[in-house]
């Protein structure tokens, strides 16, 4: 076998056979904790499709015979990265209703605290330079919203709902409006509906998916109440992605991602680069589980992603506004 044929068939099942498990992944939905896992990482699968694409494609230009194997193979690329391009095409194309006319903008972020270890200075700074309006913040601790305090939280935000708690269970809302009606949401992390003026915001942290029946339980519950309070954002770490069946319920109830709304591409926020390394060399962000979504009221204006030292989650900032 010459070698630009083992270099083929070395490549193809490394660059197919991830990408199939990704694809048969998001078809199937098994509710095993390692394949809901792998669920959020369907959007590498246009990699893993096009790499094998181009691979076959080279092979076919060179090769002078017995092309049907890698014309099999080029076609089954073709299929699969047509398809989880499809999948993911919302995130760059689709309609985007405009603000009303002189609408007020908000911003929104959110952030994780890593079991009260990120660096709660640099978030108070961070909300300041954004000029944040709203915060959800997720795993606060009272030693870590100690330091935000005394970092001038309050005076940035004067009103807040919820309270700290050990380890991954503290969820808080902050705001420079008054906040009312506070209500517990009832899942294993701390959850709550607020309003703030004339909106309704429901802050989550559902369950990660390392324990399935907490997850699917804990997302069920996040569902069911977007269902019965209808708010107008629902923000947090919701430890899913857009190709998780709860986020996509969430969609058909009305309330899509801010970035996919304004079209602007994908954007994930887990691991951050600071919080995993291979071999010394930081692991990229691969997943979108932390999220600002908007419900009909309001219009998607941009979104993007901020690194907060110390957390393994990335902050989240959004730009919103009334219709």
């Amino acid at each position: 076998m010459r070698g630009r044929a083992v270099i083929f068939w070395l490549a193809v099942p490394v660059l197919l056979v991830p990408a199939a498990a990704l694809t048969v992944d998001r078809v199937v939905e098994p509710d095993r904790g390692f394949w809901i896992q792998l669920e959020a990482f369907t959007p590498l699968g246009i990699g893993l499709y096009g790499a094998a694409l181009l691979v076959a494609t080279v092979r076919l230009l060179v090769q002078r015979r017995r092309r049907s194997t890698t014309t099999v193979v080029a076609g089954l690329a073709a299929v699969g990265l047509a398809v989880h391009c499809w999948w993911f095409s919302p995130q760059l194309i689709g309609s985007n209703p405009p603000p009303a006319a002189d609408a007020p903008t908000l911003t929104v972020m959110s952030a994780n605290l890593s079991e009260g270890g990120a660096d709660g200075v640099e978030v108070v700074q961070r909300a300041s330079d954004e000029e944040v309006d709203l915060l959800v913040l997720e795993e606060v601790t009272a030693a870590v919203l100690a330091d935000m305090d005394r970092a001038g939280l309050g005076d940035l935000f004067p009103y807040r709902a919820g309270e700290p708690n050990d380890a991954a269970d503290g969820t808080m809302v902050f705001a420079r409006e008054e906040l009312g009606g506070a209500e517990r949401i009832p899942t294993l992390h701390d959850g709550w509906v607020v309003t703030m003026g004339e909106l309704t915001v429901m802050a989550v942290h559902p369950y990660a998916p390392t324990v399935p029946g907490a997850w699917r339980d804990d997302l069920a519950t996040v569902v069911a109440t977007a269902e019965r309070v209808h708010p107008d954002l629902v923000v947090g770490d919701f430890n899913a992605t857009v190709d998780h069946p709860p986020i996509r319920a969430l969609a058909d109830l009305g309330y899509r991602d801010v970035g996919e709304l304004a079209n602007q591409g994908w954007q994930p926020s887990w691991p951050s680069s600071t919080a995993r390394t291979v071999l010394g060399v930081p692991v990229p962000s691969l997943v979108q589980i932390d999220h600002v979504l908007v419900g009909p009221r309001l219009a998607a204006i941009s979104m993007r992603t901020a690194l907060i030292p110390d957390s393994d989650h990335r902050a989240v900032l959004a730009e919103v506004a009334p219709r």
